[in-house]
Order: structure tokens, then sequence, then C-alpha cells
């Protein structure tokens, strides 16, 4: 009897053993609000892992900057310590320039046109520039269409903006456009962005109305003025590392979940503009439309710098398949 057990005892670790061996758990970070359309992709995204997976595969989520700011998790996610991140434009741009030129001002009238050009040759090409930076591109998500929002008052014009603070992410064409604009860019963390509007460290920012919800910069701010002065996308990209050593089973599975995810953000994004501006101006909120021609005139030298800098052929590429009529 005493050797059965002991038998069954050896058995019962060695399968305990095998199991935990075969369950592999990869991390996700981004830093949006739990109710983010970042968020509940990515939470779509790990659900489907586990279920195409049968439970091998298990993505942990850390929203709200909880595994670090966009800058510092992008050098956890090369290194492999970090395995997926729905990153910011201008975060990714500093270490894959070529970003910048999705986020030039009034390139992309509705989120369907930015849609277009990030699925065809352009996005592809800068899929490949991300891939020689350590990092595999899963998904191109939405951070939708940009507003500026403040305490001081409704921009109308440019000349609104004059003298005003605004918070910008680290992103050398958003610092551009808010400077042609007449504003005084500050670089703050995203994460540390309401304190900062709550103290007066800056009078206002800028976001889509999907993030000023979810992290609820409504309750220190007064005005939301609808500028729709840029679009901005969320790279959802994994470690190279992480990604080149699995089986081609499980990257196959990765993909395909991405795939899903991505939709669901797409039409989160698309459905938030529209149902936001009612629930923030019952929150108190006041809401208005510029004069978008005078924001249009005075941001055509930042297309025009940029087109002539160091990422030129590329930017032009992405001006001109933004400017393209699509095919009927």
């Amino acid at each position: 009897m005493h050797k059965t057990f002991k038998k069954l005892a050896i058995a019962a670790m060695l399968v305990a053993s095998t199991s935990a061996f075969a369950q592999t758990k990869l991390t996700l970070g981004h830093n949006a609000a739990v109710g983010n359309p970042k968020h509940e992709a990515s939470l779509k995204f790990a659900e489907l892992v586990k279920e195409k997976s049968g439970g091998r595969l298990i993505v942990q989520v850390a929203p709200a900057a909880q595994l670090g700011d966009d800058v510092p998790i992008l050098t956890s996610l090369r290194s492999g310590t970090v395995d997926f991140a729905a990153n910011s434009q201008g975060s990714m741009s500093t270490v894959v320039p070529e970003y910048s030129a999705f986020g030039l001002p009034f390139l992309f009238p509705t989120l369907q046109d930015a849609w277009r050009v990030m699925d065809g040759p352009a996005g592809q090409q800068l899929a490949k520039l991300t891939a020689d930076k350590g990092m595999v591109v899963l998904g191109y998500w939405d951070n939708g269409i940009r507003h500026v929002s403040n305490k001081i008052r409704p921009i109308n014009t440019p000349a609104d903006l004059k003298g005003m603070k605004i918070r910008t992410p680290p992103d050398a064409v958003t610092i551009d456009i808010v400077k042609a604009l007449g504003g005084e860019p500050e670089q703050i963390k995203f994460s540390e962005l309401y304190v900062a509007l709550q103290q007066g460290v800056v009078d206002g920012q800028e976001n889509p109305l999907m993030n000023i919800w979810s992290s609820k910069l409504y309750e220190v701010q007064k005005y939301i003025s609808q500028t729709a002065h840029k679009y901005e996308m969320t790279p959802f990209v994994m470690s190279k590392r992480s990604y080149d050593k699995m089986p081609e089973a499980d990257r196959k599975i990765i993909r395909e979940a991405a795939l899903e995810a991505t939709k669901l953000n797409r039409q989160l994004s698309l459905e938030s503009d529209t149902k936001l501006v009612g629930e923030l101006k019952a929150k108190g909120i006041e809401i208005n439309t510029p004069n978008h021609a005078l924001f249009v005139e005075a941001t055509k030298p930042v297309i025009e710098k940029w087109i002539a800098g160091p990422q030129g052929p590329f930017v032009k590429q992405v001006v001109d398949a933004a400017r393209a009529t699509p095919a009927k």
C-alpha cells in the first residue's frame, strides 16, 4: 500500500508540474482608465487568447500605467519583460519616427478615413519599420479624433488659444500643432494629467472625448472645444522577443485574437463621440464647435514642415493616401 501510495503521489506531482509548465502567462500594459475602449479591447483580446488556446495562454491586463507610462513601457516591451502594449502614437514615434505622419493636422476627417490608410500600404510599411525596432504590430487601434479642453474660455478661433498652457503628449507633431495655434505646449504624463489640471499646472489639454470621459478630466475642466485638430492611433504591439519564442500555432492564436480585438476597439471608438457629447454636457461641461477653416489654415505650415523633414517620403505617402478619393 505504501509503495502504491508513493507512486500515485509522484504521478500527481508530475501531472501538476506538467500542467503548470504548459500554461504561459503574458502581460499587456496600457495607460488608459478602466472603461476606455483601449481597455475593453485589451480585455477582449485576453479573453479570446485564453479561449482559443484552451487556457494554455493567459494574458494579464494591467491598465492605468500599472506597468509604466507609455514611453518606459516601450523599453520593457522591446526587452521582452512586457509582452503586449496598447501604446500611444506619440510615444511610438520616439522609437519609430514615421508614426508621427498619422498625427498631422486635419489629415483624416473621419475615423474611417484613418482606418483606410492604416490598413493599406502605408500601414504595412509602418509595421515593417516597427518590427525592425523589436515590436510586432498586431493591430492599429484608435485613440480617436482629438479636441481641446480648458478651464478659461471656449476656443472658437486660434486667437483664443494664445498664451494658454496646453498639456500635450511627448509627440513632436502635437507640439507643433499647439504652437501653430498660439498655445504653449507642456509635456506631462497622462497618468499625472488630472492632478496637473486640478492644480493649475496647465490650463487645458487635448484628447479625444473617450479619454476625457474615462479619466474624468471633465471634473477639472469647464470647456471642451471640438477642434478635431488631429487623429491619433493606438498601435497594439507585441514584443518581438516574446513573439519569436512562440510556436507558429500560438502566433496564429495571437494574430486572430488581435484582429477581433481591433474590430471591437474601433467600433467602441466610433460610437463614443456621439454618445459622450450628451453625457459630458450633463456633467456641466460647455461644448462648442469652432471655426475649423481658421484652424486648418493656421496649421498648414506643420504639414509642410514634416514633408520637408527626415521622414518626408513616408509622410508624403501618408498625406497623399489620406487625400486620395477612396475607390468606389
